[in-house]
């Protein structure tokens, strides 16, 4: 069988990981009819691959943009290699976490040469301590936007009507706050209350006259269009950009990728 030739914006597949170069790691984004999403992952998936040199970086979506994670493993198998590294780039461990990315690692992994995928945590806090590096990602992001002083945070979510999930963000925000030293309380912009206006408006009626804005999204898109619009509506004096490819996060993907105990592996029969 002739290899499946692949191509990403990332990186260039230069031999498989059984012939001694690094496992392949497939960045799985959630997907969106905003091609700056698409952009954005792609902008990350070639920052990982500069920080991390001889490591083929992939990105996929699972729904709304090419290639979605299946045919990159698949592809990847035919090519040669035998081992992949899979990390969602998902800030809680939701539905798409639990069922869409096993769903499809099940089915790259039916048939065809065989192939081990190790499948990491999401980026998002998995106990009770969010990963210092992606506090100090959103804090870099509220830094550029330069609001000066503020009294209080807004820390704005896709959402969520996973409960646990939602405490997760809870965790993040508890902690965010407590380093930049002002209330932060979350906000949604689909699926739970309070929206990102109304989060605002809160704050400033108990006291607060200057509030930011803080996105806990990954990429740009329609949702945090939305966030913005309303909170500045409600009076933010400023709202963050999503995370992208800051440094930090870059930095947090490679942890995932080398953090194997929390991992789990599913291999085709070969």
């Amino acid at each position: 069988m002739r290899a499946a030739r692949l191509t990403s914006p990332a990186t260039t597949l230069t031999g498989p990981d059984a012939a001694g170069g690094a496992a392949p790691v497939v960045l799985v984004a959630h997907g969106s009819r905003d091609p700056r999403a698409a952009e954005a992952t792609r902008a990350l998936a070639r920052a990982v691959s500069a920080a991390r040199p001889g490591t083929p970086v992939w990105a996929s979506w699972l729904d709304h943009t090419e290639p979605g994670p299946t045919k990159v493993l698949r592809d990847l198998a035919v090519a040669g290699h035998r081992r992949a590294v899979l990390v969602p780039l998902l800030l809680t461990a939701a539905y798409h976490h639990r069922v869409d990315i096993p769903a499809a690692v099940a089915a790259a992994t039916q048939d065809g040469p065989p192939l081990t995928v190790r499948v990491t945590d999401v980026l998002g806090p998995t106990d009770d301590t969010p990963d210092p590096g992606l506090l100090a990602g959103l804090r870099r992001r509220l830094g550029e936007t330069q609001p000066g002083r503020f009294d209080a945070v807004v820390l704005a979510a896709a959402g969520t009507r996973d409960a646990r999930a939602r405490r997760s963000v809870g965790r993040v925000a508890d902690a965010l706050g407590g380093q930049l030293g002002v209330p932060c309380r979350v906000a949604y912009a689909s699926a739970a209350p309070p929206a990102a206006g109304v989060a605002v408006s809160r704050l400033r009626a108990s006291g607060a006259r200057r509030v930011a804005v803080s996105a806990y999204f990954l990429a740009p898109g329609l949702f945090h269009d939305a966030v913005a619009e309303a909170a500045r509506a409600a009076g933010a004096v400023a709202v963050a950009a999503p995370l992208t490819d800051a440094p930090e996060l870059v930095e947090l993907v490679l942890r995932r990728v080398d953090d194997r105990p929390d991992g789990h592996s599913v291999a085709t029969a070969g």
